[in-house]
């Protein structure tokens, strides 16, 4: 069970075990937000409900410009898994202006691409092949992003994680 942190200001910082949250808990360094009151925490002291959402008491900040570093798995992962010039199942990483010509390992120059589409465009632009790209690439942003471990989310997280998009 995980235990997703948020800041003073309510905004996501990490996601920890459910023993730590209750730690942080019980030492007066965060309070519980929502709680698993189906699955309580029993122990020869007493009974406490497991925390799902903690909030720190001290203000910690984000910084403004953290920026996702670019990766193979994260390029899949923003564009759903979906070839950007044809719309199937991607398995490899494209780069639009390929390294070649001085395309850069970016997020603006990199997507999902199938190995098909791949292998058919080479080292040409989407131009000129004639092909349009599906989708517009750009970084990822929103907390679902910059908090690691919130990809499988839990139903109590929702109101606090903005929607990725």
């Amino acid at each position: 069970m995980r235990t997703l942190v948020l800041n003073a200001g309510y905004e996501p910082l990490a996601v920890i075990s459910f023993k730590r949250a209750l730690v942080l808990v019980m030492t007066g360094k965060a309070t519980v937000v929502a709680a698993d009151e189906f699955n309580p925490i029993i122990a020869s002291s007493g009974e406490w409900d497991r925390p799902s959402v903690i909030l720190l008491t001290r203000y910690v900040r984000i910084p403004g410009a953290r920026r996702m570093p670019v990766s193979r798995r994260g390029v899949l992962r923003r564009d759903s898994q979906r070839c950007g010039y044809c719309g199937h199942s991607a398995t490899t990483v494209d780069h639009v202006l390929p390294r070649s010509r001085g395309g850069a390992d970016s997020w603006e120059n990199l997507v999902a691409c199938c190995l098909r589409c791949n292998n058919i465009k080479g080292d040409r632009t989407p131009g000129e092949m004639g092909w349009q790209l599906r989708i517009s690439p750009r970084p990822p942003h929103g907390s679902a992003w910059i908090v690691r471990g919130t990809e499988r989310t839990q139903p109590a997280w929702d109101e606090f994680l903005a929607p990725a998009a």
